[in-house]
């Protein structure tokens, strides 16, 4: 059995600035997509399509932290404290208190991304396959800080299991790692995945129906060791908030998958 590390949530602090881990590992997140987008140019279909230059790059970079950090937030407040949230409308914005959604800050991502593909002309689905490889990094990155803060741990392990682990503020029985497993899988894994996937030409959506189907796939296993939100608990089928955000993620990608590679030429 291990004991959570209780590292000090904050990297560095000059007087009374404080520099926060978690601040450090959104922004490993954006530099890794930037430089993973940097590479994602030479990819087939992109390389031969002149419009794509290092610009577009740092565009959709801005667009998509607008996306993640606008998305995040709304979808955390509508999906997990609606009656809250409608209730204290002003702390909707209090995102030092934490509180963001994946689920929330993907939608987000999709609306900029929407935005970018309209005002330069570009086909939308093809901007989704450029975004899809470059993403699970920062989603791996994002764990790391959840896991720093001692955040979104696990549900109760058997106590023979080698690395559950003793989290602050949750009892003194043992947990999943949950942060750990969903930095493995939607990270890591999804991220060696879809991007030796989409070194290779694919119909146009296929790349990122394949990333939308793959990140459903994982978090929903994931769940499953995760502790579910202390004011939700478990819904109906005693499935949580995430795992039934990711049905039509699962559902969704893999139809859309298969109807871009029956309409590809």
């Amino acid at each position: 059995m291990l004991i959570h590390p209780q590292i000090d949530p904050v990297a560095l602090q000059w007087g009374p600035l404080a520099i926060h881990w978690y601040g450090l590992t959104y922004l490993a997140a954006f530099g890794l997509f930037f430089w993973l987008g940097l590479r994602r140019l030479g990819h087939a279909p992109f390389k031969h399509l002149p419009q794509w230059q290092k610009r577009d790059v740092e565009d959709i970079l801005f667009l998509g932290v607008l996306g993640v950090i606008l998305g995040g937030r709304v979808g955390y407040c509508l999906f997990y404290k609606p009656d809250y949230y409608l209730s204290n409308p002003l702390e909707i914005f209090a995102i030092w208190q934490g509180g963001m959604s994946f689920h929330g800050g993907m939608l987000g991502v999709m609306a900029a991304m929407v935005w970018f593909a309209s005002t330069r002309h570009r086909p939308f689905l093809q901007v989704m396959d450029f975004v899809a490889p470059c993403v699970p990094t920062g989603l791996a990155a994002g764990r790391i800080g959840n896991f720093i803060n001692g955040e979104l741990w696990g549900r109760l392990a058997d106590p023979a299991l080698p690395w559950g682990m003793v989290f602050r503020g949750a009892g003194d029985a043992p947990r999943h790692p949950s942060q750990v497993y969903q930095f493995l899988l939607e990270g890591v894994l999804l991220f060696v995945l879809l991007w030796l996937y989409a070194c290779k030409p694919r119909a146009q959506g296929q790349v990122a129906f394949a990333f939308l189907f793959g990140y459903g796939v994982f978090r929903f296993v994931a769940e499953f060791f995760r502790e579910p939100d202390e004011h939700l608990g478990l819904l109906s089928l005693g499935m949580s908030m995430g795992q039934w955000l990711c049905v039509p993620m699962i559902i969704g990608g893999a139809l859309l998958w298969l109807w871009c590679g029956r309409r590809a030429p």
